[in-house]
């Protein structure tokens, strides 16, 4: 009896086993690490892109304000700034320049027939104490004359400007005539020469 037997040594399904690819969820952390990343590339660029933006930008302005300067003569900008300087230190020094005109037109309104002068000084305030100082000495027919002169300088409109007049060292001379002595202090602005300037005109 014959038999048939068809007998195969080779497999017909592969002998080593296929792996299964699980699918592993994505973490969170990839995710963050993910967009942090595109976040920084993204803003890398854009600044890159802002920094080319903004130089050219300056090169036009620098441009612009060289072509503004070419407009004008460069050495008429120069004349005009010395000039402005100048006037600046002028008009500083005009400023604090003292005119003692004011205080003899006011002495002459305010000083009695029997009152004359023999002396006059001033001297300037300090810094703390802007007030001119005025000292001055003189001579007037009887007491009479240097009460009535006081009286001028404290009730006069004109006397005004005149701080703390003081009569002092009464004396009489041999004609029987008053010596004394006067002081009194003056506001910087009543002798300052640029008011005065004003004023006149």
């Amino acid at each position: 009896m014959d038999q048939n037997f068809q007998t195969s040594f080779i497999p017909k399904k592969p002998i080593i086993k296929e792996r299964e690819v699980s699918s592993r969820p994505v973490g969170i952390l990839l995710i963050i690490s993910f967009f942090v990343l595109f976040t920084v590339i993204l803003t890398t660029g854009g600044l890159y892109f802002y920094k080319g933006i903004v130089v050219k930008q300056k090169t036009q302005k620098e441009i612009d304000l060289n072509l503004a300067k070419n407009r004008f003569e460069p050495s008429k900008i120069t004349e005009l700034q010395v000039l402005d300087k100048r006037l600046r230190a002028s008009d500083e020094i005009f400023s604090k320049h003292i005119s003692i005109t004011p205080v003899f037109k006011a002495l002459e309104q305010l000083t009695m027939k029997e009152v004359r002068y023999t002396k006059f000084s001033y001297s300037l305030g300090t810094e703390k104490n802007t007030t001119i100082d005025i000292k001055m000495s003189g001579i007037a027919i009887g007491y009479r004359a240097v009460a009535l002169q006081s009286d001028l300088f404290s009730t006069k409109d004109i006397g005004k400007n005149f701080i703390d007049p003081i009569f002092s060292n009464l004396t009489l001379d041999n004609s029987g005539n008053v010596l004394f002595d006067l002081n009194f202090s003056v506001d910087p602005n009543f002798v300052n020469y640029k008011q005065t300037l004003l004023t006149q005109n």
